[in-house]
């Protein structure tokens, strides 16, 4: 017999479909994953598997799916699963299924493509009467389905509302940390892409490791910079959200950031890529925008940012950064 609160995954791509089964599989709480596809429930429901998703990983058995969204009605925590630019879409149409309390927690991680807001702003907006918190950090879904020990952070307004959902939701191989730092940890989250997809380039031009360890330390000074400019706490970039997270992406092959980044660096530009969504292709061309306006020195992002955009070849934004004015390291 479940102990906690009803929780809902409503997305059931890699990473909602491995956030509900590593929840399910602690037995503390019912897990609903709710998903758009009636196929995806019922192979969920007759193999315990979502191939399409997560190829070769069976699911918890506890885990229940359905495509109506009327359960919600009874879901005090309800986890937003869905690709960054597809969250406030997703708000609008399931609004009216959640409960006035139920806390809304954004797992992705980008900014709106169009705006240039916080993905928790956007859903405060359209989702006035609900708690809106995030979770980002290093974690690739087949790993976490899979069971294999995963550190995350979850932020919410107060960080006994976090600690509460960080309480709530892991288990003995998934631990949440709570944050107060929404904006932080979203940005954090947001801007390791854009990094991961500039150490993808470093691999792919074959410019060495050592250039690849002087990205992730020169990146981690524009994403503060970016962070605090924003009233966010220029310290949690150090953290799972910032420093983990862009550790695991921008090292790893299984990153599909760093993956379309070593596209850029063999050949310049994208045009062979046939991969799923990059989230840092979003994320690249808005940060650097919002940080045109508000006067923030990001010279990474701006060249992954133009060398996306075809604005930029590679030689060039290497000579940029290389011939930089030298200043103090911090």
């Amino acid at each position: 017999m479940t102990t906690g609160p009803h929780v809902v995954v409503a997305g059931a791509g890699a990473f909602g479909t491995a956030l509900a089964t590593v929840m399910a599989e602690t037995g503390e709480s019912r897990v609903t994953l709710l998903a758009r596809r009636a196929e995806t429930v019922a192979e969920i429901t007759s193999s315990r598997r979502n191939e399409a998703a997560l190829p070769g990983i069976a699911l918890s058995a506890a885990l229940e799916a359905t495509v109506d969204p009327h359960v919600l009605k009874d879901a005090p925590v309800v986890l937003f699963a869905m690709p960054s630019q597809a969250q406030r879409a997703a708000a609008r149409d399931l609004a009216s299924y959640l409960d006035d309390k139920a806390a809304v927690i954004v797992c992705a991680k980008g900014m709106e493509k169009a705006s240039g807001r916080l993905l928790t702003d956007v859903l405060a907006e359209e989702l006035p009467r609900q708690h809106v918190a995030v979770l980002s950090g290093p974690g690739f879904a087949a790993d976490i389905a899979r069971g294999l020990p995963t550190a995350m952070v979850i932020a919410a307004a107060g960080l006994e509302t976090a600690a509460s959902l960080a309480q709530a939701l892991s288990g003995p191989t998934f631990r949440l940390y709570p944050s107060g730092d929404r904006i932080g940890v979203q940005l954090g989250g947001a801007l390791k892409n854009v990094l991961a997809i500039a150490c993808g380039i470093v691999e792919g031009a074959g410019l060495g490791d050592s250039a690849r360890a002087a990205l992730i330390s020169r990146g981690l000074a524009e994403m503060s910079r970016f962070v605090a400019a924003h009233g966010g706490d220029a310290a949690t970039v150090t953290g799972l959200s910032g420093l983990g997270d862009l550790v695991l992406t921008g090292t790893s092959h299984q990153s599909r950031n760093l993956r379309f980044g070593i596209e850029l660096g063999r050949h310049g530009n994208a045009d062979g890529w046939s991969g799923d969504l990059v989230e840092g292709a979003f994320a690249a061309g808005v940060a650097s925008r919002v940080a045109a306006e508000r006067n923030i020195d990001m010279p990474i992002t701006d060249a992954v940012a133009a060398i996306i955009d075809g604005k930029l070849d590679l030689a060039t934004a290497i000579g940029r950064l290389m011939t930089r004015p030298i200043t103090q390291e911090f």
